[in-house]
């Protein structure tokens, strides 16, 4: 059975020109732009990530607890009604039924493995949408270790439930005043920390951004995504691949870890979805591919949002998991290549998108993969092809932001006598 496998993929990167090079850039993208004072902990890590995830004693205790503690491998549920408005077979990979709530888990339960063995004792780590500083605080408490998280306290008023999560499982929630004070700014923070505390403290980035080795380093831990999806279609389909993926991308881990065991396939279509706020020329956006042009932000070089002298543009998104200038290089490289396709949705289009997965499937989305359901509509579908969503959190987080904006036509519905 499949969850009887051990996950030894996570050693395994693709081939060709997907795969982070020695100097840890991916084509144009990537590196390691850090402080004189960290280069101690990038470098140990570099040094000894791959023979820690390749050692067969990691390897079964990172595969037990994504079986018997995160619960996986998740489900991936054929959306018949879905299916038939958009006129193809839709899958969605329930990364939202994982234990915390979405994909961020399993890289979580991974970093905490690998900081364990590299002798660290203090957990730091940034968060957005808070379910990475949740699935953070709740490994930190799995593993009796010192937690502290830094959050944007814009991010912290409109995520509050997460706050409060993360207080429970012990976490010290910081909240940050600089900036736009959501999570690049966090970010920025984090790093700060680490700096003054680099011999103890281990910090666990979210997404695939950051200094190399980390894009590579959490790309892998999130792989399990493809890998048990390739096994799961090809029960259900009799053939492992898809025609499309579609995942939406922030920073892009959850998008990285579906994308992973297909980017040597050029027959599958590879489809991301950024946040384009109030419109990609707005003003109000966080859509990099459009907006973005080679920079350098916490530690890598990528495709960032910046003023011509090269000052960081603040970003915008009403999902809080979506709101950062740019994109991880691995996507970046994806980007300019033309592997992948990055499109971009605006949040009236995610919320007519989350709103219509509640409906019709009976299953509420996080807002940042509803920017990915809102796609569907722009894509030319053959009734035949398969189509693979990454469903990569639930909507427990956002329901003050559903219920503020509410269509006036499912008021009116809920206050009329319901059908027996």
């Amino acid at each position: 059975m499949e969850n009887e496998q051990p996950y030894q993929e996570i050693s395994q990167a693709p081939r060709l020109d997907w795969q982070v090079n020695g100097r840890g850039y991916y084509g144009d993208f990537g590196g390691a732009f850090i402080p004189e004072m960290l280069h101690p902990n990038v470098e140990e890590l570099r040094n000894r990530y791959r023979s820690i995830l390749e050692d067969s004693g990691f390897q079964e205790e990172f595969a037990g607890l994504l079986r018997d503690y995160v619960g996986r491998p998740s489900p991936l549920y054929e959306a018949r009604r879905l299916s038939e408005k958009y006129g193809a077979r839709i899958f969605l990979k329930r990364e939202d039924l994982n234990h915390t709530g979405a994909h961020k888990i399993n890289n979580t339960v991974g970093q905490i493995l690998l900081a364990r063995r590299l002798g660290k004792t203090r957990i730091i780590a940034e968060t957005g949408a808070g379910q990475h500083g949740v699935a953070t605080a709740t490994v930190c408490a799995l593993m009796n270790m010192e937690c502290v998280v830094y959050m944007g306290a814009v991010d912290m008023a409109r995520q509050a439930p997460n706050v409060a999560r993360m207080e429970m499982l012990g976490a010290k929630v910081v909240p940050v005043q600089s900036g736009s004070r959501t999570l690049k700014d966090a970010t920025n923070e984090a790093i700060r920390d680490w700096i003054n505390h680099p011999l103890d403290t281990h910090y666990i980035i979210g997404s695939v951004v950051g200094p190399h080795p980390y894009p590579d380093l959490v790309a892998r831990f999130q792989s399990v995504i493809s890998r048990e999806i390739r096994n799961q279609l090809e029960e259900r389909t009799g053939q492992p691949n898809p025609d499309w993926l579609v995942a939406c991308v922030g920073g892009g881990s959850n998008a990285a870890g579906t994308f992973y065991h297909y980017l040597d396939i050029p027959s599958v279509k590879l489809v991301g979805v950024e946040a384009a706020g109030k419109g990609i020329h707005s003003g109000a956006s966080a859509a990099s591919t459009v907006l973005g042009r080679p920079g350098i932000i916490h530690g890598s070089r990528t495709l960032l949002m910046q003023t011509p002298d090269g000052q960081i543009t603040e970003p915008y998104s009403i999902s809080a998991g979506l709101d950062y200038p740019g994109i991880g290089p691995l996507h970046a490289a994806l980007f300019q290549s033309g592997r992948a396709t990055y499109l971009q949705a605006t949040d009236a289009e995610a919320l007519e998108a989350a709103f219509e997965l509640t409906r019709l499937e009976g299953i509420i989305p996080a807002l940042e993969p509803a920017h990915a359901l809102a796609k569907l509509k722009s894509l030319s579908f053959h009734p035949d092809e398969v189509v693979v969503v990454c469903l990569s959190g639930r909507g427990d987080k956002d329901l003050e932001t559903y219920i503020r904006n509410l269509p006036e036509k499912l008021k009116t519905e809920s206050k009329s006598p319901g059908k027996p």
